[in-house]
């Protein structure tokens, strides 16, 4: 699950649907093509090949034009790197826990180090609905006064200093997905309370530390056989664990994600970067209120029926699904949507679920807008009953939306009736 699903899912938590198929990681491409709704969306391979062209581009050089494109955009008149002054920490390690706890550790040392630092695709964790969520964000750049700027790349156009306010959105939606995650690390790398409080986001700290650091020393020390091999990889991790480093002494910094995140665009039309400053907060705060609202993951599948799966039996060679699609519909239809047209565009079962929220009458399909407005009338048949068949004396009835559709219905036949030739629709 990506932040690009995850600001999805935020926008939609009321979907079980879409929160069970994310979480147990199914592939809902193969799952719509296989219900025979596949989905109409997706970024084509040319969009994709230019996007990676041009993010190498900008992170050339280590990443110091990057920084140096950022200290411009900020104007708050701190000192701008020098050459060699940006750090490029090495993220590697084995498996995305690894490289989350690798990632925790670079941002870290960065810190304490008080000097510039780019992160290239770090890995961050985001607990969703009980299930973890690795995100991998285009770049992090650490602050010399310890503070942390997410850094989003993308290959639209930005002309004469504005982009597309659709796809700005959608941009600063996936970057409040990273800012979330990265202020959970920020809280365990923190300075702890002064007069003997709580340590123990300090004491988390250490223990990510240490984990990143045996996933990082793992092949050193196994390659030489040593203790001195282990220790010359990551001397300040050893330490740690030797008992010379106190929780205190590992955490000696507040670190603190700013609100802000960089989008870096081609400038008009050309390959050449250009950056503008996006405050995130509005999104931030919806995405965070969102995830917390979603309902648990294990939920969900507790109340699914006994023997449910999603697996579409495919054939040896992994291309074709043999399952019946009357069982795969079951399957999925055993789980509540939650459709709206906003979907289309950024889930792949969007064509099943509206076709199925159609067939079912369900003012859903029409938009958010609209069912808001409807009240507790959830059928399209609900909604013109109650305003084709009305009283002839138009009496209040008490429910605003039943008077506003018969008002409308009034309004409607007045029209038609000026117009005999007008053919009337149901």
């Amino acid at each position: 699950m990506d932040a690009r699903a995850l600001a999805a899912l935020a926008a939609n938590p009321g979907c079980r649907r879409r929160a069970l198929l994310d979480g147990a990681g199914v592939d809902k491409g193969a799952l719509a093509q296989a219900l025979g709704a596949p989905a109409n969306f997706g970024q084509s391979q040319f969009a994709h090949q230019r996007g990676n062209s041009f993010e190498a581009r900008v992170k050339a050089d280590g990443g110091a034009d990057l920084v140096r494109l950022l200290h411009e955009r900020l104007r708050d008149g701190s000192e701008p790197p020098g050459p060699g002054a940006v750090a490029t920490p090495d993220l590697t390690a084995p498996g995305p826990q690894g490289r989350t706890a690798r990632t925790a550790l670079a941002l870290r040392e960065a810190t304490e180090a008080g000097r510039w630092a780019l992160l290239d695709h770090p890995m961050v964790s985001l607990d969703v609905a009980g299930s973890p969520a690795f995100l991998e964000p285009d770049a992090v750049v650490v602050h010399p006064d310890g503070s942390w700027t997410v850094i989003e790349i993308k290959s639209f156009p930005m002309v004469d200093g504005s982009a597309d306010p659709a796809k700005v959105g959608a941009a600063a939606r996936q970057s409040a997905v990273y800012t979330l995650a990265l202020e959970r690390v920020a809280s365990m790398i923190g300075r702890p309370p002064e007069g003997g409080g709580d340590t123990a986001e300090a004491v988390e700290a250490v223990d990510v530390a240490e984990t990143a650091s045996a996933a990082v020393t793992a092949d050193a020390a196994a390659s030489a056989g040593t203790k001195e091999a282990a220790a010359s990889a990551d001397p300040a991790a050893t330490a740690a664990q030797e008992g010379s480093v106190t929780p205190a002494e590992a955490a000696p910094v507040r670190a603190r994600v700013r609100h802000q995140v960089l989008l870096v665009c081609p400038k008009d039309f050309s390959n050449l970067p250009t950056a503008e400053l996006v405050d995130v907060r509005k999104q931030l705060a919806v995405t965070r209120r969102q995830l917390d609202r979603l309902t648990r993951i294990e939920e969900i599948a507790a109340a699914l029926p006994e023997g449910t799966t999603f697996d579409l039996r495919l054939t040896d060679d992994g291309r074709n699904p043999t399952r019946p699609v009357e069982e795969l519909t079951a399957a999925v239809d055993a789980v509540d949507a939650a459709y709206a047209p906003e979907c289309l565009s950024t889930c792949e079962l969007a064509a099943h679920c509206r076709t199925r929220s159609r067939a079912a009458g369900q003012v859903e399909a029409l938009g958010r807008g609209v069912r808001g407005e409807l009240g507790g009338l959830t059928t399209v048949d609900a909604v013109l009953t109650a305003a084709m068949n009305g009283p002839a004396d138009d009496a209040p009835t008490g429910d605003p939306a039943v008077d506003a559709l018969r008002r409308a219905a009034a309004l409607r036949a007045e029209a038609l009736a000026s117009r005999p030739e007008a053919v009337a629709c149901r």
